[in-house]
């Protein structure tokens, strides 16, 4: 980016003092406020926004897929714990159900599993002696099949159509897991130092 005391934000241009031109030739948006004071700031908040947008349409998406793949209705991350839960077809603790998602809610992971188990759609697996894990039954592998097929149909072949999309979707997971390790951090440094 060059310096211009301009910059883009979110697609739009703000100048540094927080205000962006409204497209118009009318009055500037301000972007400042408790959490936006200066540039950087702006561009995290802008950022945080994005991805919390993000999480609910990702939620809204995988519930309304697996609800028209199968007729079930569990919200996003439950259906994202049954994915993981097939995945490579090996049953999995919850301790690595956890380390998975990036959860330590054991006792909503818990709840979810006993949802699951209820529905028919895994498989609680051992003991506490053996050690627990829960695999996908032939009724969650089905419906975990169909959600593939409908999410293959319906946006992977959109997204598929975007320029570069491959490279596109690399370059935001390692910029994702990035921020993940710098959202950790900082995490662990505010509870080390919690009042």
């Amino acid at each position: 980016m060059r310096e211009t005391g301009v910059r883009e934000t979110g697609g739009r241009k703000a100048a540094r003092g927080g205000a962006a031109p409204d497209g118009k030739g009318g009055k500037a948006l301000d972007f400042t406020w408790h959490l936006s004071a200066d540039p950087a700031e702006i561009a995290t908040t802008e950022l945080e926004f994005a991805l919390m947008r993000s999480f609910e349409s990702f939620g809204r998406w995988q519930a309304e897929c697996l609800i028209s793949a199968s007729g079930l209705t569990l919200s996003g991350p439950e259906n994202a714990m049954l994915h993981i839960i097939r995945m490579n077809d090996r049953a999995k603790s919850i301790k690595e159900l956890a380390r998975l998602t990036n959860r330590d809610d054991i006792p909503n992971i818990q709840y979810s599993l006993r949802k699951m188990v209820a529905d028919g759609l895994v498989v609680k697996q051992g003991t506490s002696r053996t050690g627990v894990t829960y695999g996908a039954t032939e009724r969650g592998r089905a419906a975990t099949d169909a959600y593939a097929r409908i999410r293959r149909a319906l946006l992977v072949g959109e997204l598929d159509a975007l320029p570069d999309f491959a490279a596109r979707m690399a370059e935001a997971t390692r910029v994702l897991n990035t921020l993940s390790g710098f959202y950790e951090e900082a995490a662990r440094v505010a509870a080390t130092h919690r009042r």
